[in-house]
């Protein structure tokens, strides 16, 4: 499975389009673009920490 990247999830404006976005949507904008980052940086340390192929494997072992 390949990795996915802030930029691969991240809406990107051009200034001209920014300028037509008013003050609650960019307030929403950066709260969503504030938390999709959290959550993907969550889940690269959790890849980092743990070998997936080990977690899959343990975990049908409980189910057994």
């Amino acid at each position: 499975m390949e990795s996915v990247t802030f930029e691969d999830v991240a809406v990107n404006f051009t200034l001209d389009e920014w300028a037509l976005v008013d003050s609650s949507q960019k307030k929403l904008y950066k709260d969503v673009m504030q938390e999709t980052f959290r959550s993907l940086a969550v889940v690269g340390r959790k890849q980092e920490d743990s070998n997936s192929e080990d977690d899959y494997n343990n975990s049908r072992r409980k189910v057994r």
